[in-house]
């Protein structure tokens, strides 16, 4: 694109800017609308990248630069506290995000669940199958975390609660280690984060599917069934951040590959902060509600279905009716 047209097409765009700019440096802007401004900021750094990267004129490139500067230190002296940023992500910036990357959240969902229900039917009806997947030392111990005899359920099931503390902390580093390699394997054109999703699905599909068969199903599905909502979810949201890391590398558009990445790259930081934020509450679960042997199972599995269907509520309906963030 010539540099004329460049400038044709987006002046009004850097009037409007300069306009919200002055105001804000005179007082005159109120802070409800610095949101907006925030918006109009990200594009005009998007293009001072391109005027810089296809070589304008200095002269145009400088005016962006000062705007640019200008705009930034107008933007982080009335930015949010972060406690107020954090309240606004999770009562409906989060749910909307999801829904605008439903693409990418719907791709990572059928292989992730795909495999794991495939997996486990399969182990279900060819028992040997499981060995192909998880070494034998490893169904011994899933066998043992998920006896009916127990004290507590799940890892180092003979605990007693005073260790429930150190367990959730276990969870946390566990779950958000898996989280993060499956998010940040997607740098590897997307390969990565498939893989991931991928082979998780197929090892608790094998765990799952082995359990079922020999008579540990109840035991086995009342402890996931309430973390699993919250800890399963934040996996495919991993994967789904990943996935559009690569494919903001394999397909950039317009855009230059490293324009393209750091612009995926916002919006998934964002997905995979709101699956650290679901992995916390999946090992307060986990550590404190899944291993419990006193409340039967009925209960568990009531208290799970609720859990998933407030879960589905919540990325359906948060947020519907408010300024979507930029």
């Amino acid at each position: 694109m010539k540099q004329s047209q460049f400038e044709s097409r987006h002046q009004s765009d850097w009037h409007v800017f300069a306009q919200q700019l002055q105001a804000l440096e005179r007082g005159k802007s109120k802070p409800q609308h610095v949101d907006e401004f925030a918006g109009r900021y990200r594009h005009l750094c998007q293009h001072l990248a391109l005027a810089e990267a296809r070589g304008y004129s200095s002269l145009l490139v400088e005016q962006l630069q000062q705007l640019v500067m200008r705009g930034h230190q107008q933007l982080y002296r009335h930015r949010s506290p972060l406690g107020a940023n954090l309240i606004r992500f999770v009562l409906g910036g989060f749910a909307q995000l999801v829904r605008r990357e439903w693409r990418s959240l719907l791709t990572a969902s059928l292989l992730f669940y795909g495999s794991l229900l495939g997996m486990g039917l399969l182990v279900y009806l060819f028992p040997e199958l499981v060995y192909s997947v998880v070494d034998p030392e490893q169904v011994n111990q899933m066998e043992a975390m998920y006896d009916r005899d127990a004290s507590r359920l799940g890892r180092f099931g003979e605990r007693d609660s005073g260790d429930d503390w150190v367990m959730f902390g276990y969870y946390i580093m566990n779950n958000i280690g898996i989280a993060f390699q499956t998010f940040a394997s997607g740098l590897l054109f997307g390969l990565g984060s498939l893989f991931f999703l991928f082979f998780n699905g197929l090892m608790i599909g094998a765990v799952a599917g082995h359990l079922t068969q020999i008579g540990s199903g109840q035991t086995f599905w009342s402890f996931v069934i309430g973390h699993g909502a919250f800890e399963l979810t934040a996996i495919t949201l991993a994967g789904a951040a990943g996935l559009k890391l690569g494919w903001a590398l394999l397909a950039p558009g317009r855009w230059p590959r490293s324009e393209a990445l750091r612009l995926a790259a916002r919006q998934s930081v964002q997905l995979v902060a709101g699956a650290i934020l679901l992995l916390l509450l999946a090992a307060f679960v986990e550590a404190y509600w899944s291993s419990m042997t006193s409340i039967g199972s009925n209960i568990k599995f009531a208290v799970g279905g609720g859990l998933w269907l407030l879960l589905a509520s919540y990325f359906a309906l948060a947020g519907r009716g408010r300024h979507a963030p930029h």
